[in-house]
Formats: C-alpha cells, structure tokens, sequence
C-alpha cells in the first residue's frame, strides 16, 4: 500500500510499504480522510523527539476510515464499521494516571501512519480511545477529534462561563475550536490574529469581534489594542493562546482583565521562555494555566460534538486533496493559505 514516510526534517516520502496486520488487541482501518495540524506541519519541519523517536516512520495521527481486519480478542469492532481513533492511550497505571492527570501520562501510546491507504491501531487506543461514527457524519469532518478533544480540554480548565469575555490569540485551526466552544458556553468571543482571511474564519465560527494586530509592534502594543475591545476596556475574562509563540502567550497575559485567566494553549519551540510582569502578576491576581494534550473522556465528548453537530468539522478542512499532495499541502498551511486539508488515499 502508498504510506508516507518521515526520513528526516524536511524529507517526507510517499512509499510503497507492507500492508499492515492486526496483531491482538488490533483494529486495521481503511483511511478514507486523513487531515493535516499544526503538529504534522512542526514534525515535519523540525523533527519530534516525543512522536518520532527513531526514523524513518510513518507519519500522520488524524483519520477516519472504516475498519478492515480485527485481531484476536477484539470484541467492540468488527470489519465494516466506521470508525475514529485518536492518536494515543493513557496506561492508567503510572503516577500521573493514578492521581487522574491522564493527559500526564508517562506511558502513553502513540499512533501514527495515518497519512496511509490503511493504518493499524494499537491495542491500547483500539481498546480505550477508539470511537464508532454514525453514518451521517462524513469521515473528513470526524477526522480531526484528536485536536478537537485537546480544545476540549483546554475550555474544561479554563472556567469559561455564560457572559464572559474570551479573547482567543490565534486563528488557525486549533483557535477556531476554542472560538466555537467558548461560544456554546455563553461567551462572547473576540479572536486576535495577522490574517485577514484567519479573522474572517473566525467570525464565521462565531466571534463577535475581531482584532488584527498585524500592524502592532510587540506584545504590549498587541495586548493594549485588544483591551480597548473588552468590556471597560479591562481585558479578558479568560485569554487563550492558540498560536504556540512566546511574544503571543505575553500578549495573552498582558490582555487579562485583573483576576483573569489565561489558557497557555499553544506549543512554543523547545528552549523557548516569556517574560511575566510579577507586579502585575501578584497585584492583578492572575492565574496562568497550562494545558497539553487529551484524556478518553475528553476524546469522547469530542466525538459528541462532532455528531451533534455542534461544531462543524467539515468547516475546519479548507480543501479535500489526494494523498500525493500531503507536502503541498503543509506548506500550504505554512504560508496561511489554508486551516487544514483533508488528505483521501
């Protein structure tokens, strides 16, 4: 079967591979739309030490499909169904699983190979983290729960409630989650960002204002233009950084209200650090709140979202591409030209 591969930064191959056997425990599933995150885009440009430990790999994490084969001792999933999976599994037996900080895992189980005409699950998220789909939800729009369940996450420890003013920093995909979500708790949304065409994503996922900040200079300038658009000019009720850049998550935390919240969402490059105000850090009571990754229950209200209807993945994909495109394609998301694409083998 066509799979691609990941051999170094920057050189990622569609190859000829093996088709893959279940083992027990296994579900094999016939990708029928795998989509692209900002993930993808930083693997393949800089490597992942966590994801890729050694290389080559396979390479992509986001699928629907409909499973193919079942191994031994599977008793949930038959050939036929449609499916969604996300990209690991929690041990439940390390010190961070015992004390219920699942997304803290030690031990957690990575799938990839999703980029692919078939993809095998392991066991581990086979068995906990492996979703049926109805039949009305198409599979491109299913595709990106994994993100999805981590904007989940991200709105259940921000404490956003009806009325608040939520800033989001940071219009991508994974900002237009938090932008539809804070909506569907009450909140009036404000997203922040440098591309017009990112705004205007925005707003149609509910944002009832906009702020570019392209023509701002530093995270101070940034920060006090999106004051002026809050209540009393204050600032944020709760502050999201969706971008993964230091300057954005000063910028986040320079835009709080006195006693607001902010929600470091974005991953920043390895080594990065920001500067915090420790006046206004104590005086102003602010809490900063980091958030990584997804737990099952998190996956699972994702997958109810998506059913319900209440987000709309199909919104989230900007184009639906053959497989060969897949490099095209996270340049393009590189350049801005696109949120995501959904990539059918």
């Amino acid at each position: 079967m066509r799979a691609a591969v990941f051999h170094a930064p920057g050189d990622l191959r569609l190859e000829d591979v093996e088709d893959p056997e279940p083992g027990p425990g296994e579900i094999v599933v016939d990708v029928r739309a795998a989509t692209t995150c900002g993930t993808d885009l930083k693997s393949y440009r800089r490597g992942h030490p966590k994801i890729f430990p050694t290389l080559p790999a396979r390479f992509g994490h986001e699928f629907a499909g409909v499973v193919s084969a079942v191994g031994d001792g599977v008793e949930r999933f038959r050939p036929g169904m449609r499916v969604v999976a996300a990209n690991t599994a929690p041990c439940y037996a390390c010190w961070a699983c015992t004390i219920g900080r699942l997304s803290l895992c030690e031990n957690l189980v990575f799938l990839n190979g999703a980029f692919a005409e078939r993809v095998a699950v392991p066991a581990a998220i086979t068995a906990r983290n492996t979703f049926e789909l109805p039949d009305h939800l198409d599979f491109a729009a299913a595709a990106p729960v994994e993100p999805l369940a981590c904007v989940v996450h991200g709105v259940a420890e921000s404490g956003i409630g009806l009325g608040d003013t939520v800033v989001v920093h940071g219009a991508g995909p994974i900002g237009l989650m938090f932008v539809r979500l804070a909506v569907l708790r009450g909140a009036a949304v404000v997203a922040v960002d440098v591309s017009p065409w990112r705004l205007e994503q925005a707003r149609a996922a509910g944002a009832s204002e906009t702020v570019d900040v392209s023509a701002d200079d530093g995270p101070e300038a940034r920060a006090a233009r999106v004051r002026r658009v809050t209540p009393g000019g204050r600032g944020a009720d709760v502050g999201v950084e969706a971008a993964g850049l230091p300057e954005v998550w000063e910028q986040a935390v320079r835009a709080l209200r006195p006693g607001g919240t902010a929600v470091l969402f974005g991953g920043p490059a390895a080594g990065s650090t920001v500067t915090i105000d420790a006046v206004a850090m104590h005086y102003a009571e602010y809490t900063l709140k980091g958030v990584f990754h997804h737990t099952p229950e998190h996956v699972a209200t994702a997958v109810g979202l998506l059913a319900g209807g209440q987000v709309d993945g199909d919104f989230l994909v900007t184009e639906t591409r053959p497989l060969d495109r897949l490099v095209e394609s996270l340049e393009d998301m590189a350049a801005g030209r696109g949120s995501k694409y959904a990539l059918v083998p």
